[in-house]
């Protein structure tokens, strides 16, 4: 029995897939529930399972290609792998030789059916009949000669796109021009319509993390024994910024059309860079989570994106965000809004530097904070003090513990 692989459901905002890797190929055996190929969308990568055990009988396009829902990406021929692979089906070759008119498969072939099998030196037993008890009908010929002509089509693009890349990599100055990936694309795409859509200002300020490390250095150990996850420094981050979200309910709306959208939850998204890119899972209802909780989620969240398995859902949404350039040693700099939210904070490089106390010159550690923002909705005023609230909470921690 013939099984056949299809582009899943999309979501409604998706339009299309890409193929991003094929994990079996024609020949190939294959489990029930396992992974077949990799479809990039414009957030995530799909994985495509077999839904029956048996051996890969065809793929029909190529990796870079674009596919749509409910599209037929391959056949399965169901059964066994020792069985399977004994039948003629998966041993010949797409392109072998037939002669239908000695074999038994031409007996049951109509005359209009066996006329364009031979024409086109086709193998009956590759075509999938759609008649009766599964006899072929010229309707399936046509098919099936379609889809191969569009298989041979894509092949010839792939060639033609890998000689190119290889002669431009050739030479004194080399250069290498590849397609960009669909969640480069989008990133792009989201980044340049924020720019042109939002009123983008940012604001600094800087904030000492001493208490914060203090707190950590004292509760680290039992923190981890308890809960099995480190005590990192975004779970303060998410706190605070709660908190000044509370208090600037602007800061956590969002524009739409002429209406301004006041959100009464909390849906940070955090960003997370990936091999793909950044991308920024959301936790939703952070408000009531735990420090545990959330450090707990951005683990799992982060082991999602580095492995591509993040969900759609686990994408979508979000009412503000926080961006940690400081992994990577970034001093400062000013982060882009994640349309439709109004404002993002930006983490950076915590640094030693002298600073005055008491009117003593005194080392800590210090952090400058980025607060960038969509003057349309939030005002300078409303701006500089949701930043101040942060650094108040995360210089006096205990504020976000007794939640004053």
């Amino acid at each position: 029995m013939t099984i056949e692989v299809h582009v899943p459901a999309l979501p409604e905002s998706v339009t299309d897939a890409t193929i991003l890797s094929w994990h079996k190929q024609p020949g190939d055996t294959v489990k029930r529930d396992e992974n077949i190929v990799d479809l990039e969308t414009d957030k995530v990568v799909l994985e495509v399972t077999a839904t029956a055990e048996g051996v890969i009988e065809q793929a029909l396009f190529n990796e870079g290609d674009t596919v749509e829902a409910g599209q037929l990406l391959a056949t399965i021929t169901e059964g066994s792998a020792s069985t399977v692979t004994a039948t003629p089906a998966a041993s010949k070759p797409l392109e072998a030789k037939a002669e239908p008119a000695s074999t038994k498969d031409a007996d049951v072939l109509t005359p209009a059916v066996r006329k364009l099998v031979k024409e086109h030196n086709l193998d009956p037993t590759r075509i999938k009949g759609t008649g009766k008890d599964g006899r072929i009908l010229k309707a399936d010929v046509m098919t099936y000669l379609d889809s191969r002509e569009q298989q041979e089509k894509t092949d010839k693009d792939s060639q033609a796109i890998s000689k190119s890349v290889a002669t431009m990599t050739t030479g004194e100055r080399p250069e290498q021009r590849v397609p960009m990936t669909r969640l480069r694309a989008r990133i792009a795409e989201r980044l340049t319509e924020a720019q042109q859509t939002a009123a983008i200002l940012t604001t600094f300020n800087e904030v000492n993390l001493a208490a914060v490390n203090k707190m950590r250095a004292d509760y680290r150990d039992n923190f981890e024994n308890k809960h099995d996850v480190r005590l990192g420094y975004m779970s303060f981050f998410v706190k605070a910024s709660i908190e000044a979200l509370k208090r600037f309910t602007a800061v956590n709306a969002s524009i739409d059309a002429n209406d301004i959208v006041y959100h009464g939850y909390y849906d940070i998204g955090v960003a997370v860079g990936s091999p793909r890119g950044l991308v920024v899972p959301v936790l939703r209802n952070a408000d009531q989570m735990s420090f545990a909780d959330i450090e707990k989620n951005i683990k799992q969240l982060g082991t999602k994106a580095v492995e591509g398995t993040l969900s759609y859902e686990e994408l979508n949404g979000g009412t503000f965000t926080i961006s940690n350039g400081g992994i990577y040693g970034s001093m400062l700099s000013t982060p882009i809004l994640n349309p439709p939210q109004s404002a993002i904070l930006g983490m950076h490089n915590i640094q030693q530097r002298p600073v005055v106390e008491n009117g003593e010159i005194v080392i800590r550690p210090m952090m400058y904070l980025a607060l960038s923002y969509d003057h349309r909705i939030i005002d300078g005023k409303e701006a500089v003090q949701f930043l101040v609230t942060i650094k108040e909470c995360l210089e006096d921690p205990a504020r976000l513990l007794l939640d004053i």
